[in-house]
């Protein structure tokens, strides 16, 4: 299996730890070693933030479709964000692509349902927690969204952009993300989204006994199905 994958990189933290994910799936899925090929293209994350904060997502949108092209330029076949953050700007940055898309809250969507969840919560920036990026794709489906708290999502907000995107992980932000997630089960929710490609730094399994649904590990192994059932198709 030697289909060409692309990643969109956004944050490059959250970009790393998809390409992680990905071949750790292929180490499971696939015969020893035999690993695909994958390629990372990034444009600087202040562009993305500068972009999102103006509410221009048409420009996100050409960011995304830069960073395409430049994948298909050294032959990806198709491509992937792992950023919840700008899963909106997808259906702009699809127009005129050369190479398909996959959709990140299609795929965690499409989990969510079949483990036969009625309600979860989700966490991530406001982008993500207040947006709908999961809430239109969940709702269609007859799942319901719990969001956090006004205070809870801007805690969110702070732990992402001064720590996580950096990689840098603190303890007292752990225990805090770890109470908002307790705060959403008691609302009901039956699952957590992890709507942050880095929230797995802070939460795992490990720590924390809620069903999670890892968006960017739900992609990741989404898209290596895809690369093989597309190369065993042809």
């Amino acid at each position: 299996m030697s289909m060409h994958i692309g990643i969109v990189g956004v944050s490059p933290e959250g970009a790393a730890l998809c390409y992680q994910q990905l071949f750790r799936h292929a180490a499971i899925m696939l015969e020893p070693h035999l690993h695909p090929v994958v390629s990372v293209h990034n444009i600087p994350l202040a562009q993305y933030i500068d972009a999102v904060r103006r509410d221009d997502w048409v420009q996100v949108g050409k960011l995304l479709s830069e960073s395409a092209q430049r994948l298909a330029s050294i032959g990806a076949e198709f491509c992937f964000t792992p950023d919840n953050a700008v899963q909106h700007a997808i259906q702009l940055a699809k127009v005129n692509s050369s190479i398909p898309w996959l959709k990140m809250t299609d795929a965690v969507a499409e989990r969510i349902v079949d483990d036969q969840r009625a309600t979860v919560g989700v966490i991530g920036t406001n982008y993500v927690t207040t947006g709908s990026a999961y809430q239109t794709g969940l709702g269609i489906k007859g799942v319901k969204l719990v969001r956090p708290s006004d205070d809870d999502a801007a805690e969110l907000d702070r732990i992402i952009f001064t720590e996580l995107v950096y990689g840098i992980i603190e303890e007292e932000s752990r225990q805090s993300v770890l109470s908002i997630i307790r705060r959403l089960c008691d609302k009901g929710s039956e699952g957590i989204i992890l709507g942050c490609s880095e929230a797995p730094l802070l939460v795992t399994p490990d720590n924390c006994d809620v069903p999670l649904y890892n968006a960017s590990d739900i992609m990741a192994e989404c898209a290596l199905r895809h690369a093989i059932s597309s190369r065993t198709a042809s």
